[in-house]
């Protein structure tokens, strides 16, 4: 076919109200209903088909923690060997299949999730993982069809990207997939992490093995169902739920395995780093290995701040998704005449916060995760409750009783190095540290070495001087970095996530510089009348 294609101009996906009397309310409301209302099996998906082992895990929601809605099946070393055989069948067909044709696949599943098949992502995310509608509308709809239009725009940027030519020769790049597969890992908090990290790869031609996280397997398995819906090939991507010793060890164990997408725990990625790096003798050659892990986000006021806005972004940035996300903020710094202006508002705010179902769509915070979730948070907050240099502003009450709830809470310490201010928690806890008016840039430094994580934070000021120097002090303390705002929310397109240090490879998820990671690239020389004598000039005399 002689034709240069052009994908559609990328536009981020519009973000539906759900206002009361809105025909989406009405159809999410009903998608809710059908799936309470029924139990589903998951099987694995390999090579297309659906693969049944036996061993099963129960599915449960976690705001109503007695309430099955499916069970899934965990995949061993056996299944795992017949994924590995099926992206490697795969690769020869993905792989050499024209660029804009696998493009067109993923463009499709953009246009299916953007419509009929919203409300069903939208569900399966507030069930399994315990999101309210604006939540999930966020992540599960809106993000992941921006993922797949800017992504798919990305690969067509890149195969675009060709050198110059001088006459008499035509120079070009030829952007190869990785030879071998791409095993993608991917967390419970995002529905669209989930849908990015094994397309990504898939989109400049790779085949993939796919581990999703256990407690989202229900939204993944639709996932897995809107990508065959769109026309993905069998083999492409093989969906292979377990743990993470039974999948992951033999996956990386594999000669095929060249490359990790990954995003989860920074304990688990170090190690996962390690096991490849004591395979390099078995690989083709070096491994891709993206990740982003953990994170320890904050935000950060100057006296000059508008309180308003830092209150206001402390409730949404700490207790969103019961501060789940790897966004989420969960220490602050906060000069004392600040404090004492904001310190009983806030604090009021946060108690007014409504808890419960995410069926209900006045809860403005729902469950966490699970049971391990709960208790690991919950000692974070026991361990502040009698800690002498710490006491809790709002929340601290932990009810497990009929799903994992956790209130948002808000802890003021005067240790700077306090261990809710220092490691990561992953849930509804901010802790503030007053510092002194006066010590700005003193807090700064403070702050920037507190902790090993660098993925988000924020500035509150409206003295420029001072968003200049803490944009200065803090330049490796974030990789996304925001100026009164929020440090969640970034947007496929606009604010390419990710960040260092202890928080990843930085690798900008839904960017053109993710998407280069997945490809190859071979150059080509030809030489339209090549010599045909080896002498050179310089050779003639002596």
């Amino acid at each position: 076919m002689n034709t240069i294609f052009q994908v559609p101009k990328p536009l981020n996906e519009p973000v539906w109200n759900y206002a009361p009397g809105s025909p989406e309310r009405k159809e999410l409301k009903a998608k809710l209903a059908e799936l309470r209302g029924q139990i589903i099996d998951i099987p694995l998906i390999i090579a297309g088909k659906e693969v049944r082992t036996g061993k099963t895990a129960d599915i449960i929601i976690p705001h109503e923690n007695k309430k099955i809605i499916g069970r899934f099946h965990k995949a061993g070393v056996k299944e795992v060997e017949m994924a590995i055989k099926a992206a490697a069948a795969a690769r020869e067909t993905w792989g050499r299949m024209p660029w804009h044709a696998r493009a067109s696949v993923f463009l499709k599943a953009g246009e299916l999730l953007a419509g009929p098949w919203r409300q069903t992502l939208n569900a399966a995310t507030m069930l399994g993982q315990s999101k309210n509608p604006y939540q999930a509308e966020i992540d599960s709809a809106c993000e992941l069809v921006d993922f797949y239009r800017f992504n798919t725009s990305y690969a067509e940027q890149i195969y675009s990207q060709q050198p110059f030519s001088p006459r008499g020769t035509w120079n070009y790049v030829d952007y190869r997939p990785l030879e071998g597969f791409v095993f993608a890992v991917t967390p419970f908090n995002f529905t669209s992490i989930a849908g990015n990290l094994p397309t990504a790869p898939a989109i400049m031609g790779n085949t993939v093995i796919w581990k999703p996280a256990s407690t989202s397997v229900y939204s993944g398995y639709f996932l897995m169902k809107l990508w065959q819906a769109a026309g993905l090939p069998d083999g492409v991507i093989n969906m292979v739920p377990g743990s993470g010793g039974e999948v992951g060890n033999p996956v990386i164990d594999s000669k095929d395995f060249m490359g990790l997408h990954f995003t989860g725990s920074t304990a688990v990625f170090n190690g996962m780093w390690s096991t490849i790096v004591r395979n390099f003798d078995k690989y083709r050659g070096y491994p891709r290995i993206v990740g982003e892990t953990g994170g320890k986000d904050f935000i950060f006021a100057h006296e000059s701040c508008d309180t308003e806005a830092l209150k206001t972004a402390i409730v949404r940035g700490s207790y969103e998704y019961q501060g789940q996300k790897c966004s989420a903020a969960s220490r602050s710094y906060i000069p004392r005449s600040v404090w004492n202006k904001i310190k009983d508002d806030l604090t009021t705010q946060i108690k007014g916060l409504k808890m419960g179902p995410a069926e209900d769509f006045t809860n403005f915070i729902n469950a966490v995760i699970d049971k391990s979730a709960f208790n690991n948070i919950k000692g974070y907050i026991d361990f502040a409750r009698t800690a002498p240099d710490a006491k809790i502003l709002a929340g601290g009450v932990c009810d497990d009783s009929a799903g994992y709830f956790i209130q948002p809470t808000l802890i003021e310490t005067t240790n700077p190095q306090f261990k809710t201010i220092n490691e990561e928690i992953f849930g509804p806890v901010m802790t503030v540290f007053v510092y002194e008016d006066g010590k700005f840039e003193e807090t700064l430094r403070l702050c920037d070495a507190t902790s090993p994580y660098a993925l988000t934070g924020a500035i509150f000021a409206q003295d420029r001087a001072a968003v200049l120097r803490a944009a200065d002090i803090l330049e490796h303390a974030a990789g996304n970095f925001y100026i009164n705002d929020k440090p969640t929310g970034a947007v496929v397109g606009q604010q390419p996530f990710g960040g260092a240090r202890a928080s990843g490879t930085n690798d900008k998820a839904g960017s053109l510089l993710n998407m280069t990671r997945w490809t190859s690239p071979r150059s080509v020389k030809e030489t339209f009348v090549p010599a045909t004598d080896y002498k050179y000039p310089f050779m003639l005399e002596k």
